[in-house]
């Protein structure tokens, strides 16, 4: 056992307990849409486009100077990525008590503290996870987010960021189904197979090949419990209604179909006032998209990072998960041990113009 608690709560070794964990934990749906980046600072840009239609050539005339194209329904987004920060301490007599154990040499009692210890960080370094996720599901179904620091925080901090500010992404990629037999909860009457073919070939006009639907548990049992697609499977069936199938017999049929693969997303979270939160829409939404990725989440540099980058040797600092900032620090008077994680996040979109959205 170490000399010293001081010797045992370190960013290095907080940083590389949670890595251990880490190795083991199912990656969220969004980090593989909007793989991680790195970027010094806060501002973050990027280019979106709005049409993937080709626009036909300018006729010219021989020897005239060639015509200068404008490069319309592109844009250059610019933003500033908001900060995220949050700690959890180890007070005076939290130590004595561990200090107390150690001296009775029941190590098997200090360990559990120590233990507890770590998985606070791991806790806090968890939830600076979910925030990205929030804002991939977000701008991927209505094209924005807002995250708001807790009531009882003593903190009053509201991040919300719109990616579609006009309104021009969702009055072309967004089918809202609004007759009460059109939309899928209507088991009877709805067609979701079709609305999805519909959109896909509008989009497969543009250029766009899309591959992925990506839905909510809720959203799966209406498909599982929708008459036309048990109809479909088991055309012969004088009560295809009353026929019992399975997920994996639905899911087949219905890929087989509209030859995309369906991802049903029902991953929660708690948000910042402790309510449970699925991350993306449990009912409602049907969410398709091409192959690759569709953007990238940024990291920018954190007070912590600029701190370790400078030299500055009043934390002890590391980085995990590509700028998430794990620090520790020594509090003589009172005797305390600060434990901190931190991050400066915001998800790109450039492939936002390809993403389409059925709303029910």
């Amino acid at each position: 056992m170490a000399k010293s608690i001081f010797d045992m709560i370190t960013a290095q070794a907080l940083a590389s307990y949670y890595e251990t964990l880490e190795s083991n934990r199912i990656p969220f749906l969004g980090e593989g849409l909007f793989p991680a980046d790195k970027k010094m600072g806060l501002k973050l840009e990027w280019i979106k486009g709005y049409d993937n239609l080709p626009v036909a050539l300018q006729p010219s005339a021989f020897d005239a100077k060639p015509l200068l194209r404008d490069r319309g329904g592109v844009s250059m987004e610019s933003t500033r990525m908001p900060f995220f920060r949050e700690a959890m301490r180890l007070g005076e007599e939290d130590r004595q008590q561990l200090l107390m154990f150690m001296e009775a040499n029941n190590n098997a009692y200090a360990r559990q503290i120590i233990t507890r210890i770590f998985d606070d960080t791991k806790a806090l370094i968890d939830g600076a996870m979910i925030i990205p996720e929030i804002m991939r599901m977000g701008i991927l179904t209505t094209g924005s987010f807002t995250i708001s620091s807790a009531s009882d925080s003593g903190q009053t901090v509201n991040y919300s960021y719109n990616y579609d500010p006009n309104g021009t992404w969702a009055s072309k990629n967004k089918t809202t189904l609004t007759a009460n037999t059109d939309k899928w909860s209507d088991h009877a009457n709805s067609n979701p197979i079709q609305d999805i073919l519909d959109v896909k070939r509008d989009a497969a006009k543009r250029g766009i090949n899309l591959t992925r639907a990506i839905i909510g548990y809720g959203t799966w049992l209406d498909i599982m419990q929708n008459a036309k697609i048990r109809l479909g499977m088991y055309p012969l069936a004088q009560q295809a209604a009353n026929v019992i199938v399975t997920d994996d017999q639905v899911k087949t049929y219905v890929e087989s179909v509209i030859k995309m693969k369906i991802v049903v997303y029902d991953k929660m979270y708690k948000d910042t006032q402790q309510t449970d939160q699925y991350f993306y829409p449990t009912s409602g939404y049907c969410t398709l998209i091409p192959d690759g990725t569709l953007g990238k989440t940024w990291y920018g540099t954190t007070p912590e990072e600029a701190d370790l980058m400078s030299g500055n040797t009043l934390a002890d600092v590391r980085i995990v998960n590509t700028g998430v900032a794990v620090s520790t620090e020594k509090i003589a008077l009172p005797v305390n041990i600060i434990t901190w994680v931190s991050e400066i996040v915001l998800p790109s979109f450039e492939n936002m113009d390809k993403v389409f959205n059925i709303v029910y």
